[in-house]
């Protein structure tokens, strides 16, 4: 058993209940969210799909991220986060989407943006995405696997508060 397989158990149970489907926006995880989650059997009934868009131009054409927003606050904001998550469902059938964007290392740091820095935004259709910063240590990889943890935790949390089930995608 992986580290994270008990929490994507029940993040899976918690979205089975509610009948929800999740969907991923990942930037400096590169897909390390929706592998997590796919490698536990049977989460086609529950996970829908996930976007890997690492380049600020992916995050525009696959996800509608206003490029002046990334002018503006760049890349690695809540802004763009917030971004993310809100393009996710608005391009998948998805109800719960989670996004990431940050500066794992161990180049990237910019100013007031050092090497561990991420944005998280997760949000259920209909409603405005959450986001928060993270503030993550250690290199490359620990910061790509505790921004794994933490998308999994605040998605778990939030379909554990759903009380309807969703309708069935199609």
């Amino acid at each position: 058993m992986t580290p994270l397989e008990p929490l994507v158990q029940s993040l899976a149970q918690a979205l089975r209940e509610s009948g929800a489907m999740l969907v991923t926006a990942e930037s400096c995880t590169g897909g390390l969210i929706a592998a997590t989650c796919t490698e536990l059997a049977g989460s086609s009934d529950w996970f829908e799909r996930g976007f890997v868009t690492y380049s600020n131009a992916a995050k525009i054409e696959c996800l509608d991220v206003d490029p002046a927003l990334i002018a503006a606050h760049g890349a690695v904001s809540a802004e763009v986060a917030r971004a993310m998550a809100t393009g996710a469902l608005q391009h998948s059938s998805a109800h719960i989407a989670v996004a990431v964007t940050g500066v794992a290392g161990p180049g990237g740091a910019t100013p007031g943006k050092p090497v561990g820095t991420v944005w998280l935004a997760w949000a259920q259709r209909g409603t405005p995405p959450q986001v928060e910063r993270l503030d993550l240590s250690g290199d490359r990889s620990d910061v790509r696997k505790q921004t794994v943890r933490h998308a999994l935790q605040r998605v778990q949390a939030l379909a554990e508060r759903l009380h309807k089930p969703f309708p069935a995608s199609e």
